[in-house]
């Protein structure tokens, strides 16, 4: 049994021996082929690494080669457009050269009418030389005859002139018939107001007549008697008898009533203070024919009321009697129409 123990220890020791050199074999094997195995790696990555440079320069060669593509491709693109444009202007060149064929023919057809016009032309310039002499010869005519107008003219212009300081003289003797009223009233202590415009003179009906009545009171007889005589001395004066018109006594109502009463009732107070002015004493036989002749009395109703100041018609103003005169401007005016209706192109000259 020792024995068998023994042996069999001896040959696990020699079996464990053998094991640790196969062990150690196999150890070395392993680790032959991991370094052959890193060697193999190492040498890849080198290769790898190498191919992955090269590849990187053949892909910068690549872009470079595509850039200078894309390069020459925008030079041909330019050269396209350049070319294209140089197309496009000649078509415009051959549709300018087409227009200007056409407007060349169309100048041309012209060119013949116009020569036509003008052989037309030169033989109307000869016609019209003819009518010329003869337009000529009786513009020679009509000077002679304008030479007389001008003279006729001026002879009546010299006429007018006249007749233009006989008006001027007109409107002087009416602003001095209102300046000597004025004058005459006042130094009578008469408190009439006379329009310096005008010459009208208004008195208040109140002063003359009752409400509703046409009979003058005795206040207005008194205010007449006072005021006729100063006015009438004025208008009456033999320098103003060539030139006194009318004499015209105008009587105003209120708006009371209707329009019909107020006017017969006006026109019945104008008469009175007519009336009373040709029955007055103290007139001279010539200056009552004069004042019987030119002497008128109007009713005016309340056609021209006086309003005061915030636009209320004034009652008691508007009751008046008023006085007025005017000159013989009708006269006047008719005589200057007769003088200058012989000839049509004076008249318009007077009325510019």
């Amino acid at each position: 049994m020792a024995r068998r123990k023994d042996r069999r220890s001896k040959i696990r020791g020699d079996n464990g021996a053998a094991w640790i050199s196969y062990s150690d074999m196999m150890a070395s094997l392993l680790m032959l082929f991991v370094l052959v195995l890193c060697y193999n790696v190492y040498q890849y990555f080198a290769m790898l690494e190498t191919k992955t440079l090269e590849l990187a320069d053949k892909e910068s060669l690549l872009i470079i080669q595509q850039g200078t593509l894309d390069e020459q491709a925008i030079i041909l693109a330019d050269k396209q457009e350049e070319l294209d444009l140089k197309q496009d202007e000649l078509d415009d060149m051959l549709i300018l050269l087409g227009d200007q064929q056409a407007t060349l023919d169309t100048q041309s057809d012209t060119l013949q009418q116009q020569q036509i016009i003008i052989i037309a032309t030169q033989a109307l310039l000869a016609e019209r030389e003819s009518e010329l002499a003869a337009a000529n010869l009786a513009l020679t005519t009509k000077q002679t005859a304008l030479d007389d107008a001008t003279l006729l003219l001026e002879q009546q212009q010299l006429a007018l002139a006249n007749h233009q300081q006989r008006l001027d003289d007109l409107v002087g003797v009416k602003t001095q018939i209102i300046h000597e009223l004025n004058n005459a009233l006042k130094n009578a202590n008469l408190s009439a107001t006379v329009d310096k415009n005008t010459g009208d003179i208004v008195l208040e009906s109140t002063v003359f007549f009752d409400v509703g009545k046409n009979g003058i009171k005795d206040s207005g007889k008194q205010l007449l008697n006072r005021f006729i005589p100063v006015y009438l001395g004025v208008l009456l004066q033999p320098e103003y008898a060539d030139f006194l018109g009318e004499i015209i006594i105008e009587g105003h109502t209120d708006t009371q009533g209707t329009y019909l009463r107020n006017l017969e009732l006006s026109q019945e107070r104008a008469l009175s203070v007519a009336t009373y002015c040709l029955e007055m004493p103290g007139l001279s036989g010539e200056k009552l024919t004069l004042l019987r002749s030119i002497l008128t009395a109007k009713g005016r109703s309340y056609s021209n009321p006086v309003y005061n100041p915030d636009g209320t018609i004034n009652m008691d103003a508007s009751r008046r009697v008023e006085f007025k005169f005017r000159l013989k401007d009708t006269e006047m005016i008719d005589e200057l129409r007769n003088i200058l209706s012989p000839q049509p192109v004076i008249a318009e000259g007077e009325q510019q």
